[in-house]
């Protein structure tokens, strides 16, 4: 995994992992995070990838000495400064609990502000492809303008498609129009019921023809 991140493809899989989770094994930093910081060497493109960039900026906060002090996933707590030697062993380990626990509450607290900032971030907004058709009383009902009251109808989340007359039998036409919806901001049953409502001088009905989710 070191020597992926070297690569184009390597990047994008990391990339990929780090949107669901904090660090290389999960939400807590490790060697891992240590070997691939190094590996790295530089932060990467953050338009091209924005979590790795994400996690290289939180990972270059902390000083070799404290990377160093990560131990690997699954693997003993044993630092890599101890094979360094026992001056930095020894600098390591006189480390009193208050600012081991400092550091444990920093950890905490990065963490838990990167869950509270993935809780809030929006999801895809949910729209749908909806197919009318729109009857007039008679042959003789002005379609063009009725199309035009139709589209003069206005509400956040709804944007007016294509359209098209289609006869139904005795010279009557019917308006067939498509509209795009934000499924939580507007309904089709409140939408109908203002076409019938406002232009009664024009529309005898409404039908849903289509209803599909985007």
């Amino acid at each position: 995994m070191v020597a992926d991140v070297k690569s184009p493809a390597g990047l994008a899989a990391f990339n990929t992992t780090l949107a669901e989770q904090a660090f290389a094994t999960g939400f807590v930093l490790s060697g891992e995070d240590a070997q691939l910081f190094a590996a790295l060497g530089s932060a990467p493109n953050a338009s091209t990838y924005p979590n790795v960039a994400r996690w290289y900026a939180n990972v270059a906060s902390y000083t070799d000495a404290e990377r160093k002090t990560w131990s690997s996933a699954g693997g003993s707590a044993a630092p890599a400064a101890e094979a360094a030697g026992d001056d930095d062993f020894d600098l390591f380990g006189s480390e009193d609990e208050e600012e081991s626990e400092e550091k444990k509450k920093i950890v905490e607290e990065r963490l838990a502000a990167y869950a509270e900032k993935k809780a809030k971030k929006a999801g895809p907004i949910a729209k749908s492809s909806v197919i009318l058709d729109v009857k007039p009383w008679d042959d003789e009902t002005d379609l063009a303008e009725m199309e035009k009251l139709v589209r003069g109808i206005e509400m956040d989340g709804l944007v007016w498609g294509g359209a098209k007359l289609i006869p139904i039998g005795y010279g009557i036409k019917k308006l067939q129009i498509i509209t795009v919806i934000e499924d939580l901001k507007v309904s089709v049953d409140d939408l109908i019921e203002r076409i019938t409502g406002d232009f009664e001088d024009h529309v005898q009905s409404v039908d849903i023809v289509a209803f599909n989710k985007i």
